[in-house]
């Protein structure tokens, strides 16, 4: 049962590690980057929960605590992004957001990437 353990975990700790934005070429967003590290985790304690409470099912506890964890990750993640955000608007009036005050990776309100 140990050896479950330490393979759930590692592989939670490898899927954590390797995070990265599909959608910019910039490197991980903290949405990303904390889900990913919140899956890691979450996965890892609901392993060990899971082993040592009720039916021993380390799968079951990883797989519900890595859902949690990730879940959690992402919120805080979407949180730490939106404050990276700084909000302009254009000569009509419209509204766009950029990131870290780089003008070429800036979104419209409705989520389009404005080029």
């Amino acid at each position: 049962m140990n050896k479950a353990i330490i393979a759930i975990a590692g592989a939670g700790l490898l899927a954590s590690a390797c995070a990265s934005d599909p959608y910019s070429n910039s490197g991980p967003n903290q949405t990303v980057r904390q889900g990913a590290i919140g899956a890691g985790l979450g996965a890892v304690a609901g392993a060990t929960i899971g082993n040592n409470v009720g039916g021993g099912n380390a799968a079951t506890g990883a797989l519900i605590g890595g859902a949690l964890g990730g879940t959690a990750g992402a919120i805080r993640g979407s949180n730490q992004d939106r404050n990276n955000q700084q909000r302009y608007r254009d000569s009509q009036g419209r509204y766009y957001y950029c990131y870290d005050n780089r003008q070429d990776e800036c979104y419209w309100d409705n989520g389009q990437r404005r080029y």
